[in-house]
């Protein structure tokens, strides 16, 4: 199931990237949540290159001109929380890591966050830390409400944390 869900997922995400009109594609209709926000960034740093002896080189000794390698390996984009709903009722969520570039948004990784798997939740909302898509600070900080038992009147509340460095942690909210 979650191969078939992979495969959803990345087909509509290559219709979008291939640039259809937004008429002619339609998300599958069991994604019930999708956040983006946050950010990441590669340092850019220029990495040594051993030329044939052996030797090191940096982006001064290199075949490259000056700057152009760091530039090359320098990556930034954002981070997306997709809930998808199974048949059973139940939400698995998916972190994606998205690269900006020129040619458009494309997913560098993507993943399952077992921790909610796990509970067999039904996820009633996701939220970012802000609404206004301004972040200070790499990383990511979402709320996930999701409810245990269907009965439950009020959602537990669950914060998706991504530090600077790229730490994820999964918590329940304690206020």
């Amino acid at each position: 199931m979650c191969r078939i869900l992979a495969f959803s997922l990345t087909a509509f995400l290559a219709m979008v990237m291939a640039g259809h009109a937004a008429d002619d594609v339609l998300p599958p209709a069991n994604i019930i949540f999708v956040t983006s926000t946050g950010f990441w960034e590669e340092s850019g740093d220029p990495l040594e290159v051993l030329d044939l002896t052996g030797e090191a080189k940096t982006d001064e000794t290199a075949d490259v001109p000056a700057g152009k390698a760091a530039d090359a390996q320098k990556q930034r984009g954002y981070y997306k929380l997709i809930a998808v709903r199974q048949p059973d009722g139940n939400a698995h969520i998916y972190l994606q890591q998205i690269a900006s570039t020129p040619e458009g948004p494309k997913v560098v990784t993507s993943a399952e966050l077992e921790e909610f798997s796990a509970m067999k939740a039904y996820v009633t909302d996701i939220r970012p830390e802000t609404s206004d898509g301004i972040s200070t600070q790499p990383g990511l900080f979402a709320t996930v409400y999701l409810k245990t038992d269907p009965a439950a009147t009020e959602p537990e509340t669950w914060t998706v944390l991504i530090d600077d460095i790229g730490d994820i942690r999964i918590e329940r909210e304690t206020n």
